[in-house]
């Protein structure tokens, strides 16, 4: 954050505790998302006596709650003091969830454990973002917000170490290794939800590793970037920004991506497990095996938001990550050699994780007032899990294994939408901030309209 420029050594590192947390926060139901595919691969699918049509149904019951869920809990992060237990609720009772699926015994059971599991999830990404974008500068806001998806990607390797030594407890306490998967991992998740009660300040107002004279340095500085309202007024809730946000052209060019990239992320975090066994490597093996693409996914994506935030190319950074993934599933698709293949999600699942925050930090950063920013980070998030439902079926049911052939010819081509739309919206938001440059330099800010938000000609887009 700016204001840790002005303050003593000593205390430097404590606004980073904020993002640490959050990253636990975020990297929790990653963990939780990423398990049901380790846990489909150590038997969980055989045990229930499910089909691959069923294994679809049951991942596709959580994103009907979660995208229902996630423009009202938006809405609602700023009022009153709901920010701060708002996330750290829904996650501990999302590990509560996550450890009851492993004590269910049939089908159902796991359909009812998996729509809760959504209705908790719908409010944490999105209200991560948001929150993250109310203590920070909006040129320094991706390497926070990459540093709690890069901690999703940690957690996917996370869920595969852990389930490659959870699955050598199958017979302890008569419950087979895929339920302790759940049952240890949705622990953990439970405890950390309960501790960002404890660790999550509300505002920068509330933070208790701020001075009085370094909230006020915080707050001045967040209203002079444009992070925030310059009165509570301007950030109070209005219907009106709500539908104002639905109206912003690059809301609906990030929309797309969203989707686009959606079904890129969800597709590897849900299958990857599955894709490497049909590899041809032993279940256990495949568990340990998925670790190192994910590994690299949370190098790639720090680095590239470090470089993002440094040199403000949200775009560019959006475009080279779709690169790759464009790469990847090209090596897939045109090679029948397992190494090759296997090499490939070596940049196509980095690259769909390093696309991630990039996209989120565009979306909060080009959106104002409080609420059609709110309003425009659940669109990009009830998109991104749309893409989830289409990834929950294409692979698997209608693109079965070990080829998946069908599925990857449409990730291709969805990797090279997200190419196109990110030099559209990129284009576009450099369009805008032109005008507006020839607005400011023939008009004073005293003449402006109030209330315009991020359509005012002294609010710089991020490209």
């Amino acid at each position: 954050m700016e204001a840790t420029h002005s303050r003593p050594a000593s205390d430097h590192s404590d606004p980073e505790k904020r993002s640490e947390i959050s990253s636990i926060g975020s990297a929790t139901p990653f963990v939780d998302r990423t398990n049901l595919g380790n846990a489909r691969v150590a038997g969980l699918q055989k045990d229930l006596k499910m089909t691959n049509t069923q294994y679809s149904i049951a991942l596709t019951v959580t994103y009907v709650p979660y995208i229902v869920a996630e423009l009202p809990s938006n809405l609602l992060l700023k009022v009153g003091c709901w920010s701060q237990p708002h996330v750290a609720h829904n996650v501990s009772i999302w590990g509560i969830i996550t450890t009851l699926q492993g004590v269910v015994h049939s089908y159902k059971g796991l359909l009812a454990c998996r729509f809760f599991l959504g209705l908790m999830e719908g409010g944490v990404f999105p209200g991560l973002v948001l929150y993250l974008s109310l203590f920070y500068p909006r040129q320094r806001l991706q390497l926070r917000i990459s540093t709690f998806f890069s901690a999703a990607s940690i957690s996917g390797a996370f869920s595969g170490l852990l389930a490659f030594g959870i699955i050598n407890m199958n017979g302890i306490g008569d419950r087979p290794g895929w339920a302790w998967i759940f049952i240890l991992e949705g622990l953990f998740t439970f405890l950390f939800g309960l501790s960002a009660f404890i660790l999550l300040p509300r505002s920068p107002r509330h933070a208790r590793f701020f001075n009085e004279k370094e909230k006020d340095y915080v707050v001045a500085k967040l209203k002079a970037d444009g992070a925030t309202g310059r009165n509570d007024e301007t950030d109070a809730f209005s219907w009106k920004e709500v539908g104002r946000a639905f109206a912003l052209p690059q809301v609906w060019f990030l929309a797309i991506i969203f989707f686009f990239d959606g079904t890129i992320l969800y597709g590897l975090a849900y299958f990857e497990p599955s894709i490497v066994q049909s590899l041809g490597y032993t279940a256990t093996r495949a568990q340990l095996m998925s670790v190192p693409p994910f590994a690299v996914g949370f190098v790639l994506s720090m680095v590239l938001s470090y470089i993002s935030d440094v040199y403000r190319c949200r775009g560019l950074v959006t475009m080279f990550s779709s690169l790759l993934c464009i790469i990847g599933f090209s090596m897939f698709l045109g090679s029948t050699s397992h190494k090759i293949q296997y090499g490939s999600l070596f940049l196509s699942l980095p690259g769909t994780y390093a696309a991630a925050p990039a996209l989120c930090t565009w979306s909060a950063n080009n959106a104002a007032p409080h609420t059609r920013r709110a309003t425009a980070i659940a669109i990009g998030f009830i998109m991104t899990n749309s893409g989830g439902i289409l990834a929950t079926w294409l692979l698997g049911s209608l693109s079965p294994a070990p080829h998946y052939t069908k599925a990857t010819i449409t990730l291709l081509i969805f990797s090279i939408g997200m190419f196109v739309f990110s030099g559209i919206n990129t284009y576009y938001l450099w369009d805008q901030n032109k005008k507006k440059k020839h607005i400011r330099e023939t008009t004073s800010r005293s003449e402006e309209k109030p209330g315009l938000g991020d359509r005012s000609a002294w609010f710089d887009y991020n490209l």
